[in-house]
């Protein structure tokens, strides 16, 4: 047994449009902006390395696993 799938021919279906409210082209527009403006805006950061960032954290698995206290 198959199922068959098949759209409703309903009168004026091919003239049906959608509109999208102001919103949802505006809310990817301004958080675009607001990332871009994060980015531009501090030229002194700069980004961790990985090394520095896991390196507490597996000391500290590894203390775990060893049982000793940190």
């Amino acid at each position: 047994m198959s199922a068959v799938f098949r759209r409703s021919s309903a009168p004026g279906a091919s003239r049906l449009r959608t509109r999208l409210p102001w919103w949802a082209l505006a809310l990817p527009v301004v958080s675009f902006i607001a990332l871009l403006a994060l980015v531009v805006g501090s030229p002194e950061a700069s980004a961790a390395s990985a090394r520095q960032g896991l390196a507490p954290l597996l000391r500290i698995l590894a203390q775990l696993l060893h049982g000793a206290p940190w």
